[in-house]
């Protein structure tokens, strides 16, 4: 997909997220994400922090956090998921067509970051977060990539993941079902509930198995 394509593609996708996060009671920005020990707070916090923070202020955070990008997003993320709810959702609306990409990753990792992330509030959630199938598909091909797989830790060999809600599968072997966004989480090393997928057990017990710390970047 061409750059302008796939720039279209985040602000939509962002928009969208923006409508779902804007109807949320309160209390909901408190209830825990798929990411590990964060709630839906920190987790909006993380997806804009991009957004608001510049370079040198990004290294600032880095060296504070003596290079390890984990330790600095984690504690990025708790400090600035103190704002008020009402600031945490400027941060996305301000900045939906903001063209950030991730270092060596371009605008369909910039995708990926905000698609992912926005799954792991709606789904813990119990809401229906209206990603599109052009935007899941793009997101799939880069979360089953060997760079992603390798990022998160994921052994699939004998495993074949099938979608039952579009035309997408990935590997061979035993078949692990479930719908596209739930097969996109394992992907991305996230622990969902047992009956959102259909599969082995022994099989879910290899998927989640990865270190919850890789799910935050």
């Amino acid at each position: 997909m061409a750059a302008p394509d796939l720039m279209g593609t985040i602000t939509a996708e962002r928009h969208a997220l923006g409508d779902v996060l804007e109807a949320l009671p309160e209390s909901s920005w408190n209830e825990w994400s798929l990411c590990a020990g964060w709630r839906v707070r920190e987790v909006v916090a993380h997806i804009t922090m991009p957004f608001r923070y510049p370079t040198w202020r990004f290294l600032g955070e880095m060296a504070r956090s003596r290079g390890n990008f984990a330790r600095m997003a984690d504690r990025v993320a708790r400090r600035d998921a103190e704002a008020p709810t009402s600031t945490l959702l400027h941060g996305l609306r301000a900045n939906e067509q903001f063209p950030w990409k991730p270092p060596g990753a371009g605008l369909a990792g910039a995708l990926t970051h905000d698609v992912v992330h926005g799954l792991d509030i709606t789904i813990p959630l119990g809401l229906t977060h209206p990603v599109t199938e052009k935007a899941l598909r793009l997101v799939l091909d880069s979360a089953s990539s060997p760079r992603s797989l390798k990022h998160f830790g994921l052994d699939l060999t004998g495993l074949r993941l099938q979608a039952d809600d579009m035309d997408w599968t990935f590997g061979d072997g035993e078949p692990l079902r479930g719908h596209a966004r739930h097969l996109l989480m394992v992907l991305c090393g996230r622990r969902l509930p047992a009956e959102h997928l259909a599969c082995p057990a022994t099989a879910l017990s290899r998927l989640q198995g990865a270190d919850p710390h890789s799910t935050r970047g």
